[in-house]
Formats: structure tokens, C-alpha cells, sequence
């Protein structure tokens, strides 16, 4: 199989594991340790490459800007007694990683450290307040608190939402994005996704409060193809074009509100049936 691989990805992408887990990306390789650590880690951009026989798998994707990786600990954990106080963690840096759309945070307390995703407002300094008992009043988080779904009000904006207790943050990682908790229905809790979908998921899976950071990352525009190009996406070739002038889709006016009037029923005559109306 290595003579099949072109000489010059030969001995660059060869012996490099698949990327992903459950899935393929085909952007990056980022070269995880056996234990976690707040060192930046190694990254190995693809640019749409398989890692083994260094074909073009992906259209679209290029080299881009090499970044280190700043590995998220999704596991936000603290006591589950009700008696014992929360776990205090602080905010040391609020920084922008290269690999994702949401700011970084670095938290600590005593002598752990590690990154969790920054919220709109967080800065450093701020206490952050995590703890996963369930108590039978509502608690009153503030922004970057972690709690369990059952311990926070209906209305509260959240992220980073486990879908099973224990796996860690598993929903809404984008940047500026946030759910809502609607309702309760016995000991599950009904939380709206940011794109108006709606889970059903147990009153235990824990959940940050607070919209995400980088609000403005949807609606800041690329500005030059240079930038795009760091960015990692590669120009299309120019000769596809989306319909568009006399050829495009045409918005038309909605029709106009048709008024249905009650008294114009009453034009028309009652007629009684009978069986005698019918001749055998």
C-alpha cells in the first residue's frame, strides 16, 4: 500500500492515526496525551487529505494557519451533598483559540487547572460555582455556574449541556450559541436547542449557564480571500454560479388577507330535507 501513496505525502501522512471518534475529519489531526494536561497540544493539518494515502478526500479544505489546540475538559464536577458548599473554581485568562469559534477560558482551584468554554460576559477574576445535588428549591446561578438541569429555574440560558449524566458537555459548543430550560415533566426536563429543537433529557445531566462567547462570529464577514485562505478554506474554481438575476428564485408578495364575513352566510335559505321530498 505505500507504493500506491504519491512520493511527496509519502512519509508525511503515513502511520498517522484516522482521525475522529465515530467519525472522520478530515481538517485536522490533533495528537491527544494519555492524560490530560493544559500544555497546548500539537496539531497536523490535512487539508482535506486522507492521513494514510494522501488523496484529496475533502473539496474546499486548505492548509491553513497552524494553531495549537487547547484541550476543553467538558466534566464540570463538584460535591453532591446538599450540606457542602459548591466547588469555587477562578478565572485566570479568557484568550481565542484557533481551533474553535468560542473563546477559551483557563479556570483553577487549588492546584488543578484546565480550559472550559468562555461565556459572553466572563472575564478573568470571576468565581465559578459548580455542585450536582438537586435541591427541592430552584438555585440562582450566575454566568458560568454549572448546575444540574433539575436546579435551575425555567428560563435559564445554558450550554454546554451533557445529553447523559456523567459523559461530560456534550451540547452547544458554537460560538454565541445557547439553549433554553422550558419546562419540567417529572424528572426530566425539557431544554430548547438553539436550532428550536427540543430534548427531553434528565433532571441530572449537568448544564453552564450563560450565552457563549463571541457573540459577533456569525455576522463579522471574512474580508479578503487571504483570510480565508488562513482560515483553512480553499477558493472555488469561479465557474459555478447560483442562479441568480431573471434566471433566480423571484420573492413575490404574500396574497392578501382574505376577510371572511359572517353576515354573507346569512344570504342563503335554510332548506329543511324530508323524507317526503323524495319520490319512490
Amino acid at each position: 500500500m505505500l507504493n500506491q501513496v504519491p512520493r511527496r505525502y509519502r512519509f508525511k501522512f503515513v502511520d498517522i492515526p484516522k482521525p475522529g471518534v465515530g467519525g472522520k475529519s478530515w481538517r485536522r489531526i490533533v495528537h491527544f496525551k494519555d492524560k490530560y494536561t493544559v500544555e497546548p497540544l500539537e496539531v497536523t493539518n490535512l487539508a482535506g487529505r486522507d492521513p494514510v494515502t494522501g488523496r484529496v478526500v475533502a473539496i474546499g479544505i486548505g492548509g491553513g494557519i497552524k494553531h495549537k489546540y487547547h484541550w476543553i475538559n467538558w466534566i464540570r464536577d463538584g460535591p453532591k451533598d446538599l450540606n457542602e458548599p459548591p466547588k469555587e473554581e477562578k478565572v485566570l485568562e479568557v484568550f481565542k483559540d484557533g481551533c474553535r469559534t468560542a473563546f477559551v477560558a483557563l479556570i483553577g482551584t487549588n492546584r488543578e487547572l484546565k480550559y472550559i468554554l468562555a461565556t459572553e460576559n466572563m472575564k478573568p477574576g470571576d468565581v465559578l460555582r459548580t455542585h450536582m445535588g438537586i435541591p427541592r428549591n430552584y438555585v440562582r446561578p450566575r454566568e458560568g455556574d454549572a448546575y444540574p438541569l433539575g436546579a435551575l429555574p425555567v428560563g435559564t440560558i445554558v450550554h454546554c449541556v451533557e445529553k447523559y449524566p456523567g459523559v461530560g458537555g456534550f451540547l452547544i459548543h458554537a460560538a454565541g450559541t445557547s439553549g433554553t430550560v422550558l419546562k419540567r415533566s417529572g424528572d426530566r426536563v425539557i431544554v430548547q436547542m438553539p436550532s428550536k429543537k427540543q430534548f427531553s433529557l434528565h433532571e441530572s445531566c449537568m448544564a453552564s449557564v450563560g450565552r457563549l462567547s463571541n457573540v459577533t462570529h456569525d455576522s463579522t464577514p471574512v474580508g479578503s480571500a487571504q483570510k480565508n485562505r488562513e482560515l483553512g478554506n480553499r477558493p472555488r474554481s469561479g465557474l459555478w454560479h447560483r442562479k441568480d438575476g431573471r434566471h433566480g428564485r423571484k420573492i413575490k408578495p404574500p396574497p392578501p388577507v382574505k376577510v371572511i364575513d359572517t353576515k354573507a352566510a346569512s344570504k342563503f335559505e335554510k332548506c329543511q330535507l324530508s323524507l317526503n321530498c323524495f319520490p319512490y
